[in-house]
């Protein structure tokens, strides 16, 4: 019997016993296509939502490009808390997980997307890459282009959309990457072979 969303969630919990504030991947459950980022901001982790804050924006912008829509995916987290570290005064600054962090919720991430039985993994950013792959690919090497991955679903690498906010001249490769999404979706569609990982887009 497949494993629920629903059942995932409660283990981890359970499992982690409450040392992190969990902020768990949404959407449709029985999503064609599951994006993966990096972990919550601070208004994911104030809302228990994913990709709802700055990044969020620039990504509901990039999947209408590709035709796609927030409800029909599934959107999820390698690490499914916010990662901090001090800031000025009293507030709380965003960092990178560390490796270790990674490792640990990479067996949930795993179980979440055979939970969710994806066709393609969309991942952006090196962490979930890497988190998703198990290798140390980089975006840079990988990006608008279909992975392969085993047993488990292809895997097409995107910059995280967070990453035009400070590298500007990366919005038309993340563009240019994005219609190679759609365009390869929309073939997915009508040719039951282009799910063939080991093809160029």
């Amino acid at each position: 019997m497949a494993e629920t969303l629903e059942s995932l969630w409660r283990q981890c919990r359970d499992a982690l016993g409450g040392q992190y504030r969990l902020v768990p991947g949404e959407g449709n459950p029985h999503a064609a296509v599951a994006l993966v980022g990096e972990a919550p901001g601070a208004q994911e982790e104030a809302q228990g939502r994913p990709f709802v804050g700055a990044a969020g924006k620039n990504l509901d912008a990039l999947l209408a490009m590709a035709g796609l829509t927030r409800e029909a995916l599934y959107v999820t987290n390698a690490v499914k808390f916010r990662p901090t570290r001090p800031g000025a005064g009293a507030r709380l600054r965003n960092r990178p997980p560390t490796r270790e962090e990674v490792a640990r919720f990479a067996p949930w991430l795993r179980r979440e997307i055979a939970a969710v039985s994806p066709r393609v993994v969309v991942t952006l950013g090196n962490v979930p890459l890497q988190a998703v792959t198990g290798t140390d690919l980089t975006v840079g090497r990988a990006h608008g282009r279909l992975l392969p991955c085993g047993a488990a679903p292809p895997v097409f690498a995107l910059y995280h959309p967070a990453s035009v906010i400070y590298r500007p001249q990366l919005r038309g490769v993340l563009e240019a990457d994005m219609r190679a999404l759609a365009g390869w979706l929309a073939r997915a569609g009508r040719e039951d072979d282009i799910w063939d990982a080991e093809k160029d887009i």
